[in-house]
């Protein structure tokens, strides 16, 4: 424990203060002196198995795919949280970890995953500045976009894809806000400077219940306050009863369209932040989904990251329950406020399931992958846990994530795979070799597991701060396969 913090914990033990008097310990509150190492042995894994690093120096990678041959490719996202922009990039990773650039995007990152499937890659570009879009591209050409215009100029973006077994293209689309109310932590995303008028878009009518929420205005030079409610731009307040009219493309959804283009429809909606998607071998349709933070105008304390099912049709509850459970229960109530959130929907879409298994507070588990035949823990889902962005998403008294962990959907049992051997969190504040921010999970077809690591990302008094050139792709095999 670091000896500044010993004496606050003297005070507190033993009263509910801690949490108020410890200051945040976030993994990315650390500091970095580059070039990154990267050392397979510093990554502990189950006996059996062994880690090599198949590609090293790529700059914010979110995904990988593989072509007939078992190329793998990778995708740069081009932006990333801290307002970096740069050029979204698909790379084919050759022998040896050399990296030739496939395709280029324009300035509207982040590229959140690639897919191949029948003679293309799709890839879902995030579509930070000029809204999401799903590209098809062929080696050779240039990307095409089969969907335009998705709502994601916010927080969230536009991720996946994956291909089903009905032949459909499937992505997620992640809501604008953290909890349904535009705020002051948008501004500090940088979005609500660009688009002061955008905000969440229900995929159905949904009827509201008038609450409210007052806060500063980043917008004025003046001391000036508003007051906003849910799903309507800020600085607008809404009364009782009023009804926001439901579309698609729309925000926190799960939405298909075909590999060729065409109408995209509706799967399930419900959901915060739907980052990671994978087909089971049996066809099941899993999701990973990032929960709220301790932030903005309507914060949530203590909500999990959970792993669904999706159910086409189903609502799983967003923006008034996490997990199941509804938000205005005192356990959600964040330290700094009397309360816990109020419902802002006056009725319910429906009620929203239970998940197969929660994660770690602000772990961020993103990327998963089904386990194939042959690797191990057959019918498990392997799951990219990016790390904590405390303090910026809510404190933490340790890092919380920085791993791969696999979760039984029968049973809910999460657990460990492959963990920094030096201790808890990122290589980068361990000043090891190992793991830094794993975003994403994929098995090849050569039966081994490929984690894609986007690099360091440290967490400052500006906010995140990614540093270019650090990521890696890992490969991780049984021994001897």
């Amino acid at each position: 424990m670091p000896r500044h913090l010993v004496p606050a914990l003297v005070l507190c033990l033993g009263t509910a203060g801690c949490y108020s008097v410890l200051p945040s310990d976030g993994g990315g509150q650390a500091a970095f002196s580059p070039p990154r190492q990267v050392r397979p042995a510093d990554i502990l894994l189950p006996e059996g198995y062994r880690a090599e690093a198949v590609a090293t120096g790529l700059t914010f990678p979110t995904g990988v795919a593989f072509d007939p041959a078992g190329t793998p490719y990778v995708t740069e996202a081009g932006y990333s949280y801290g307002e970096v922009f740069l050029t979204p990039r698909l790379l084919r990773i050759g022998s040896g970890g050399t990296a030739e650039v496939v395709a280029e995007g324009r300035n509207n990152g982040p590229w959140n995953g690639v897919t191949w499937h029948d003679g293309a890659f799709y890839v879902a570009e995030g579509g930070e500045l000029e809204g999401g879009r799903i590209l098809r591209i062929v080696p050779g050409r240039p990307p095409v976009a089969l969907v335009e215009d998705l709502p994601s100029v916010g927080d969230h973006h536009t991720n996946g894809p994956v291909v089903g077994p009905d032949g459909w293209l499937y992505f997620g689309q992640g809501t604008a806000t953290n909890s349904g109310v535009v705020g002051p932590d948008n501004y500090d995303f940088g979005w609500l400077g660009r688009y002061p008028d955008f905000h969440d878009v229900p995929c159905r009518d949904v009827t509201l219940a008038g609450v409210n929420y007052g806060s500063d205005n980043p917008l004025t030079e003046a001391a000036d306050e508003v007051v906003t409610g849910a799903f309507v731009p800020f600085g607008t307040p809404v009364e009782p009863g009023r009804v926001v009219r439901g579309a698609v493309p729309c925000s926190g959804a799960v939405l298909r369209v075909r590999p060729e283009g065409g109408p995209v429809e509706l799967v399930a909606w419900g959901f915060r932040n739907p980052f990671g998607l994978a087909f089971a071998p049996d066809g099941t349709l899993y999701l990973t989904e990032n929960a709220y933070d301790e932030r903005g105008s309507r914060p949530v304390f203590g909500t999990a990251d959970h792993l669904w099912r999706v159910e086409p049709g189903r609502w799983y509850g967003w923006p008034d329950f996490a997990g199941g459970d509804r938000l205005d229960d005192p356990r959600y109530a964040s330290p700094s406020r009397d309360v816990p959130p109020q419902p802002v929907l006056a009725r319910h879409p429906g009620d929203p399931p239970r998940p197969l298994a929660s994660f770690g507070v602000h772990s961020s588990s993103n990327g998963l992958d089904a386990a194939p035949g042959g690797f191990g823990y057959p019918g498990e889902v392997f799951v990219a846990q990016f790390g904590d962005m405390a303090p910026d998403v809510g404190k933490v008294m340790d890092p919380v994530g920085f791993r791969v962990v696999r979760a039984d959907p029968a049973t809910g049992v999460v657990r460990d795979f492959a963990v920094n051997r030096q201790g808890n969190g990122p290589a980068s504040l361990l000043e090891t070799g190992g793991l830094e921010r794993p975003v994403a999970v994929r098995f090849g077809p050569d039966g081994a597991l490929y984690v894609v690591d986007f690099g360091v990302m440290l967490m400052n008094e500006r906010g995140p701060d990614p540093q270019p050139g650090t990521g890696v792709l890992w490969r991780i095999a049984k021994q001897g396969g």
